[in-house]
């Protein structure tokens, strides 16, 4: 993790306490470091976990070091984000995806009553 980053760093032992237990809705990107579309994705990532510092937590999980986690959520295609709110994934998506996209469904959650 970069020295000034705002998102946590997921693995297999950490995943319940930083992302099931957070009070805040979390996004996961679960990635891995061959792949080239998580290295597309991975600025905006960045510049989400500083946008929504202290209103929703950023996450990332490197899938080839946590396979029983990647495993748990069915990840097949990276990267996969994963939208969590009161320790349950309500939402994912695969790919690519465009900040403002990801955004509107970070609000959305922020919004929302725990």
């Amino acid at each position: 993790m970069a020295d000034n980053a705002k998102y946590i760093t997921v693995t297999d032992e950490n995943f319940d306490q930083e992302v099931l237990n957070s009070d805040q809705p979390v996004l996961v990107d679960f990635w891995a470091t061959w792949c080239g579309p998580c290295r597309v994705i991975a600025p905006t990532i960045e510049e989400l976990a500083t946008d929504y510092d202290g209103k929703a937590r950023i996450a990332k999980l490197d899938t080839d070091s946590n396979p029983q986690i990647a495993m748990k959520y069915g990840i097949r295609s990276i990267p996969s984000l994963i939208f969590f709110k009161d320790g349950h994934p309500v939402d994912q998506m695969i790919g690519v995806v465009p900040k403002n996209v990801l955004a509107q469904k970070l609000d959305a959650l922020v919004g929302q009553e725990v």
